[in-house]
């Protein structure tokens, strides 16, 4: 009899989304045939307007194949318990955190005690820190975490703890009435609370100091530092293999010399220290403010990875980005919650969604580079593994690299390597040096790809041109769950590093279309990833059409058909079918219609600075006149503390805010000008002048720009604009007048 199956691939019909998808792109296609027949006077406003209304379409042939198929993937843990423990592999899991300021180790410590006691057998599970900040408080408050864990981590265990960060599990009081379970509640909260002060209360220049186990850290800082391994606990000394799992601290030598390529290049140096330690075939990565919502996320991810008769379907699994402190109806736009569920199942009906760079499951051997169909990483001229001389070329001469590597290669996902972890700290203090991936594959070939800033992106993407497909898990309750940034800079920074990245992607050998082309990425996928690498892309397009409603009511011209005339029905059809159709999507998911103007609000503030941004730094970079820096997001700093309605728009002096400050200023003058024209008798009654359409441009690009009208006019302290934003704003509208309106 065959065993019961460990997930199942569903299907999401969508018949009426499909109509409705066709239905804006008919009418889509109706503007430009409408556009391309009925020129206005003012013939080279027609041409932009066509530009960027056939950019437009393009986009929404893009989404339209990206949602056209949906799928999700339920998964059934409790059958895995056939199989026994035994036949379970290993799982390394990577957390990475960079900078203690921005990062705060508290946060840090919370994602680690989740997942060390999540549901897995202890002996087959390490959990591997990387610090790129060197800071010996991340190494002290993770010694102290390892301390705690020997209480916490049992009491998860017999208790059945559903969420197991202590700060959220101990945010409410217990449900149970037992007074001996009251009591030990009490004693481990104590415990636990004595912890985050030892934690908030250390400085790092007191701890190198007084702390003899700490000492590597004296002489060195966050950017030229020598390699840092500590083995905070090792399971494999316990006879029982019980307890917790091992928790090692990494961070990887770094000189000024050699460039440390962000959060790729720590990934590469943690795959490196674990094959030489622990070589888990599994290996699960979270961002540090990730924790673990589901105890039972291994089981589930293991019900995907081991539940595909081919291996092939299930190269990663990626768990969905949720957010636990995500405030009501989304005012910035970022808990992509609606993506997700719309684009998401979409990438999964195809060859699978992309990797997100936290929240996923990897096969040691396919971050190697080898392909679905070979079990090796090179073409053999013999059967078996790849030899030695191949291997070193490949991942560098280290030796218990390189064992490690065959081993995994051949395809063998059960075995345990049983070692005294402290007898391996040579090794890898040897692969986590700066020079170890001179004259290697690390970065192209095998592990976290270099050359962009979304690493995630550029590593998944190879991944399915070598020919796997990944898979999207969905559990419930959530897997993981994150902190998202509140406030405009915090928000604007973070899109602005993704969207550099994306773009980074699109400029290079590794555009989705050539590796569609070369490799074995689906043309379709490659029409999916298309969808978030042509995000900044889209600002210069979206700015130009945002521009024209402003500039028709200045110079008393109009690029849309007059209310009076046959043609005016195909935009005004378009517009309220879209937001409509956006609108239901967001209630399809649930959500609020608040939620649905929140982010509409925020995608055209979004585009016109964080995307614009990113769209010139890729460009400056292409024309070899600046570089890009990977810029760490301040998440976890609650503007509620200062005070602040947390969600309420932040502004600061960042430049990001220039352009959309510019718009908001523009269309205010130019309603100002046209509403002048109206009331004085002067607008022309011939076809060029402006209609109806025009002044609704304006009137909707104020309303989606609100936060920034009332930070130019009301807005005080952190939400109003600064004076130095402001005044370059003016002289951008200034400098657009002067161009752009002359003798109008």
């Amino acid at each position: 009899m065959a065993s019961a199956k460990l997930q199942e691939r569903v299907p999401i019909r969508r018949t009426a989304w499909k109509l409705a998808d066709l239905v804006v792109l008919s009418l889509l296609l109706a503007l430009l045939a409408h556009r391309a027949t009925s020129p206005l006077q003012c013939s080279w406003l027609a041409v932009v307007a066509l530009v960027c209304e056939a950019w437009f379409m393009l986009l929404w042939l893009l989404n339209m194949n990206c949602k056209w198929n949906p799928v999700r993937f339920q998964t059934h843990p409790d059958r895995l318990s056939q199989r026994g423990g035994d036949e379970l592999p290993a799982v390394d899991v990577f957390v990475t955190t960079a900078d203690p300021e921005l990062e705060p180790p508290v946060v840090t410590v919370n994602t680690v005690l989740s997942l060390l006691a999540l549901d897995y057998p202890a002996g087959k599970l390490a959990c591997y820190v990387s610090d790129d900040g060197c800071s010996p408080l991340t190494c002290y408050a993770l010694r102290e975490a390892a301390a705690f864990a020997r209480l916490w981590v049992p009491f998860c265990r017999r208790h059945g703890v559903d969420v197991r960060a202590p700060f959220v599990y101990f945010s409410s009081h217990p449900c149970k009435a037992d007074r001996d379970f009251f009591r030990e509640w009490t004693f481990i909260k104590n415990e636990y609370d004595e912890l985050v002060d030892r934690i908030e209360k250390a400085e790092e220049s007191s701890l190198v100091q007084s702390d003899n186990e700490l000492a590597d850290f004296l002489g060195g800082n966050r950017r030229n530092h020598r390699t840092i391994i500590k083995i905070l606990w090792d399971n494999s000394k316990s006879k029982t293999v019980e307890g917790f799992p091992s928790l090692i601290y990494v961070s990887r030598e770094k000189r000024p010399k050699f460039h440390h390529h962000f959060k790729a290049g720590a990934m590469n140096v943690l795959t490196r220290v674990s094959a030489v330690l622990t070589n888990a075939p599994i290996m699960l990565n979270v961002d540090r403010d990730m924790f673990a919502n589901n105890p039972q996320v291994i089981l589930h991810a293991m019900c995907l990875l081991l539940g595909f008769d081919d291996e092939v379907h299930s190269g990663f699994v990626q768990a969905p980005q949720i957010f636990y402190n995500a405030l009501p109806d989304d005012p910035f736009g970022n808990q992509t919650e609606v993506m997700y569920k719309k684009l998401g199942y979409g990438f999964a009906g195809l060859q699978g969604i992309y990797y997100n760079g936290t929240g996923c499951f990897h096969r040691r051997k396919v971050i190697y580079g080898v392909p679905p169909d070979c079990t090796t990483l090179v073409k053999p001229r013999t059967k078996g593994s790849p030899s030695w001389e191949e291997l070193q070329v490949k991942l560098g001469s280290q030796k218990e690299l390189i064992e490690s590597a065959r081993s995994i290669i051949s395809g063998d996902m059960l075995a345990v390597s049983i070692v005294d972890l402290s007898s391996r700290i040579e090794a890898a203090n040897e692969v986590a040096a700066c020079s170890y991936e001179a004259r290697t594959c690390w970065g192209q070939e095998i592990g976290w790809v270099y050359g962009s800033t979304t690493e995630d992106i550029l590593t998944g993407q190879r991944i399915h041109a070598a020919g796997w497909k990944s898979a999207l898990m969905n559990t419930n309750p959530s897997a993981f769950l994150g902190s998202a940034p509140t406030g405009g800079p915090a928000s604007l920074t973070q899109y602005k590093r993704w969207a550099t990245g994306l773009f980074e992607i699109l400029m290079s050998r590794n555009n989705p279309i050539l590796v569609s082309i070369c490799k074995r990425l689906q043309f379709r996928q490659c029409l999916a990833y298309l969808v978030i690498d042509v995000w900044p892309l889209r600002a210069p397009f979206e700015l130009c059409y945002s521009l024209l409603g402003p500039y028709c009511l200045v110079t008393n011209s109009s690029f849309l058909p007059k209310a009076s005339e046959p043609g005016f029905s195909i935009p005004l059809a378009l517009f309220l079918t879209y937001n409509i159709y956006n609108l239901m999507e967001y209630m399809d998911c649930r959500l609020s219609a608040r939620a649905w103007w929140n982010n509409q609000r925020m995608q055209r503030i979004i585009s016109s600075s964080a995307w614009l941004l990113a769209f010139l730094t890729v460009l400056l970079k292409t024309l070899g006149l600046s570089e890009t820096v990977f810029e760490v997001t301040r998440k976890d700093k609650s503007s509620a503390e200062e005070g602040h309605d947390p969600g309420r728009f932040t502004f600061d002096s960042s430049p990001v805010f220039i352009p959309a400050a510019a718009l908001a200023m523009l269309n205010m003058v130019a309603i100002a000008v046209g509403a002048w024209r109206v009331v004085a008798g002067a607008v022309e009654d011939k076809r060029g002048g402006p209609g109806v359409g025009e002044f609704v441009c304006c009137c909707w690009l104020v309303l989606c720009f609100w936060p920034f009208v009332t930070g130019l006019v009301v807005g005080k302290g952190s939400y109003g604009i600064p004076w130095s934003v402001k005044l370059k704003a003016a002289l951008l509208v200034a400098a657009f007048v002067h161009l752009f309106c002359r003798g109008t």
